[in-house]
């Protein structure tokens, strides 16, 4: 049974529970409790009792544990991704690229004492000063995404607790035992009692977490209308909010590309951790005449990717999480083909290399997707690509920008000229010229638009400093 955290115990919540399932073979991994609401007073309650030593402990102790945290990480790096695999199905590979995309927000975080700096000018006025500090913003909410479940969580806890803040972590209900090791390591680490504590749950759980009148700020990584949820809920019951929602990014393939860039960038974007991320490229754009070569490179290319237990050397792309996922995203390849679309490569009946009774899904290609069509509009999830075409940047510009949602937009061009203009007119948070993922290093900010967002400060890079921080300004005359 996985066991909440409170202050330093280990508790077990009495009651019901969900199964956590390896999705590659569809075993029983562990039972994840369904916290009622008194589990998360009890956490927050343990938040609340260490906030005033922890937010009166010097900069310098705080980040002498974030140090210390640091190394615990790297010490168990393997075992951080084994777990990752294993829970959420993704290949070894790339779950050893989330946990090290998690430490590096731990690395941003050991730079606390030059991050919280406050400023100052003196004679604002005759013999009049004023400057001002930042203070902690109290007991701080976590909710985590399934699909990485070491990553994010350190996006959250790492810098709001280097911040002076206490923590509640929320682990997705799916995949929670990464979060078990995080928090065992920072206990380790030598932070008190008190300062993280985890408590499991579903949509209850949730609920209960992020309208609790001691809860000061929540942070949430999900889809979109959960996102959309969590700001209206939580910032209706005071509370500072970031709520980073779903994508529909589209990749938009220039007449002047380089064709062996592009193709195993878009293979990479689309297919890579079986399409379970808000940064996957769901629909590539062929400008003008380099269409025709681009649909039949994506399907040769992407028929010979290995399909299987994302633990085994040479597999390519690992299971989606659940059974009723896989069914959604099989509903919405056969909902493109009604559509019109055509069906390019079928991953439907992939048969995976590994054995095992997995949730597994083959990289599928739907061609001929027009801007209007569902499919083009709906975050899928899964290891779909969806591909159109535009006679020029000014129609893929407009298709990219119909879109609700404004995560990530990629351009692939030899053109400076195109790629600024790209980079200055297309309406999503996250621009890449030329790379298939634009995701942000941990000292910039997780910037989505629109719909793909809720809130005002970002996750991590200084837009996090921010949010884990309130300011006092003192004006003073001796």
């Amino acid at each position: 049974m996985v066991r909440n955290l409170v202050g330093a115990d280990w508790i077990e919540v009495s009651g019901p529970t969900l199964p956590v399932l390896n999705p590659a073979t569809g075993e029983e991994i562990d039972q994840v409790p369904l916290s009622p609401p008194e589990a998360v007073d009890a956490a927050v309650a343990a938040a609340v009792a260490a906030l005033p030593g922890w937010a009166r402990t010097s900069i310098m102790e705080r980040v002498r544990h974030m140090f210390a945290y640091k190394a615990l990480l790297e010490s168990h790096f393997e075992e951080l991704a084994a777990l990752v695999t294993r829970q959420h199905g993704k290949t070894l590979e790339e779950a050893r690229g989330e946990v090290r995309r998690g430490i590096e927000v731990v690395d941003f975080a050991c730079g606390a004492p030059t991050l919280l700096q406050g400023r100052s000018l003196r004679n604002v006025s005759r013999d009049v000063d004023q400057a001002f500090a930042r203070f902690p913003v109290g007991v701080c909410a976590g909710i985590p995404p399934f699909n990485f479940p070491v990553m994010i969580p350190l996006w959250m806890f790492p810098l709001a607790t280097v911040a002076g803040n206490t923590f509640v972590l929320k682990p997705s209900e799916r995949t929670p035992v990464g979060a078990r090791l995080l928090a065992s390591l920072f206990l380790e680490a030598g932070f008190p009692p008190g300062v993280l504590n985890v408590v499991n749950g579903a949509r209850e759980t949730v609920d209960a977490l992020i309208t609790h009148r001691d809860v000061s700020a929540v942070s949430f990584v999900g889809s979109e209308p959960v996102a959309r949820h969590i700001y209206a809920t939580a910032a209706g019951a005071g509370k500072r909010v970031q709520a980073l929602g779903g994508a529909k990014n589209h990749i938009v393939v220039m007449p002047d590309a380089d064709l062996e860039l592009v193709v195993p960038a878009v293979l990479n974007s689309a297919f890579g951790n079986a399409g379970e991320r808000c940064l996957a490229g769901s629909v590539a754009i062929g400008v003008g005449k380099i269409g025709n070569d681009l649909s039949e490179a994506l399907v040769s290319a992407a028929s010979k990717l290995k399909v299987g237990d994302g633990s085994v050397p040479g597999v390519d792309i690992g299971p989606v999480i659940r059974k009723e996922h896989r069914d959604f995203v099989i509903g919405c390849v056969e909902q493109g083909e009604r559509e019109g679309a055509l069906i390019a490569l079928d991953g439907r009946a992939a048969k995976p290399v590994t054995d095992g009774k997995g949730y597994f899904l083959g990289p599928t290609i739907l061609d001929q997707v027009r801007g209007e069509m569902a499919i083009n509009q709906k975050e899928i999830f899964g290891p779909v690509l969806s591909l159109s075409y535009a006679t020029s940047l000014d129609a893929a510009l407009s298709q990219a920008n119909s879109s609700a949602l404004g995560n990530m937009a990629v351009i692939f061009t030899s053109s400076g000229k195109s790629a600024r203009r790209f980079q200055e007119e297309v309406q999503a948070g996250m621009i890449g010229i030329n790379v298939p993922i634009a995701q942000p290093f941990a000292f910039f900010p997780f910037s989505g638009w629109k719909n793909s967002f809720f809130g005002d400060l970002h996750a991590h890079g200084t837009d996090g400093v921010e949010f884990y921080t309130r300011k006092k300004t003192v004006i003073s005359r001796w």
